[in-house]
């Protein structure tokens, strides 16, 4: 860790994707706390995300890796909602194909089950809710959205999870085909990431006053 960060607080970023550990690092960048990762915790127990909302499983995860290590924690829970699936994959997009959370595999499923869909009825959503906890209490929850269509073929190498099909009006384009910069610029993510951004900051004038 660099000296910058020294005497900063701490933020454990709840992810063990390590796609999405970057990216959140990334839209996080400059907040006034030193970010750690659950690979600095190697015995932190798993949280299972049973819950039926992205709300309820980022509320679980940042509060029970709070609670666990003390620190105040982020938690980011996400997916894809096609409206011809009736929401789905939803709150099952990384394992929709399996529990072996195969990007490629999830995306070929969608493509699957879509394939015999005309263009108009071809409307989705990427959805992102991320949940900030200290050790007692929640600090905040907040969320972004992103409306796009699914494509008829995986294009692009860029991103993870989705972003292969799922095309954003805009550009034209799939987010695997875009820049990571042209991506984070609408992104479900990057929307949340600036809300958070905005509780953190607030927080950390409070810990701040507090002398904490």
């Amino acid at each position: 860790m660099t000296d910058r960060h020294a005497g900063l607080p701490k933020l454990l970023l709840g992810t063990g994707n390590r796609k999405k550990l970057k990216e959140l690092q990334t839209l996080l960048q400059g907040v006034p706390f030193q970010m750690l990762s659950t690979q600095d915790f190697p015995a932190l127990e798993e949280v299972v995300e049973d819950g039926e909302t992205f709300e309820a499983n980022a509320a679980k995860k940042a509060s029970e890796i709070a609670k666990q290590t003390g620190l105040l924690t982020l938690a980011e829970d996400s997916g894809l909602c096609v409206e011809a699936l009736e929401g789905s994959p939803g709150v099952y997009s990384s394992r929709f194909a399996g529990p072996e959370k195969d990007d490629l595999r999830n995306c070929e499923k969608v493509l699957r089950l879509m394939e015999k869909l005309p263009d108009n009825c071809r409307g989705a959503s990427f959805k992102s809710v991320v949940a900030i906890a200290a050790p007692d209490r929640m600090i905040g929850i907040v969320e972004g959205e992103v409306r796009g269509a699914i494509a008829r073929e995986v294009k692009g190498a860029g991103g993870f999870g989705y972003d292969p099909i799922f095309i954003y009006g805009p550009y034209g384009k799939t987010f695997g085909e875009v820049s990571e910069d042209m991506k984070h610029s609408v992104s479900h993510r990057a929307q949340a990431a600036e809300k958070a951004r905005k509780v953190l900051n607030e927080y950390a004038k409070m810990l701040s006053s507090s002398g904490a």
